[in-house]
């Protein structure tokens, strides 16, 4: 019974310290973040693969809150039930907290250095390369057939074009997606 507890707060605290380590060296909120729990809760610890993490991700864009806590609160729970949603929600976004409390103190005297500025607009640029990884990996694993890849660029049409906000492609994604299945399921249950 002892070895049962002290497993289970061995994972508590490594569910901490794997998403503080992700949510400290990530710029540029939850989607950047990608590259880096793949890497580490994936192909490190083994404990979601690429599929999880996708759909952790589609679920934490249509859900209320920020996606990385999202994220981190599903495979927390998946690894150790509440206790371990809690743990790693607080993982994720210890190191904000901690970065925006002390950039809170400084604001007024960062904004009057330029390095501080370049530093800044290089991490866009990072982030930016990031994302664009994640999004030809991940591509490659959504886009499985004709469909898939039309919605995807009919989201990308309305969102990057016609500036429709992504909540309501989101909302038709969940729609459609829900049709298709019980659609899917019905004509199933008929043959």
């Amino acid at each position: 019974m002892k070895s049962s507890v002290k497993e289970k707060i061995k994972m508590l605290f490594q569910l901490y310290f794997a998403f503080a380590k992700v949510g400290s060296v990530t710029f540029g909120g939850g989607l950047a973040m990608m590259p880096m729990l793949q890497k580490e809760l994936g192909e490190k610890r083994g404990w979601i693969t690429d599929d999880d993490l996708i759909d952790y991700y589609a679920i934490g864009q249509s859900t209320p809150g920020i996606v990385a806590v999202n994220v981190a609160t599903f495979v927390g729970f998946k690894q150790a039930g509440v206790l371990g949603g809690i743990f790693a929600t607080l993982g994720i976004v210890t190191p904000s907290l901690v970065i925006i409390m002390i950039l809170a103190s400084l604001i007024s005297s960062i904004e009057e250095y330029p390095l501080v500025q370049k530093a800044l607009k290089g991490v866009n640029v990072a982030v930016a390369a990031l994302l664009s990884k994640v999004a030809y990996d991940f591509s490659k694993k959504i886009l499985k057939n004709i469909f898939a890849l039309f919605i995807a660029l009919l989201s990308f049409f309305l969102v990057g074009i016609l500036k429709v906000q992504s909540f309501y492609i989101i909302l038709g994604a969940i729609a459609l997606g829900s049709v298709i299945h019980f659609y899917l399921n019905r004509k199933d249950k008929n043959v």
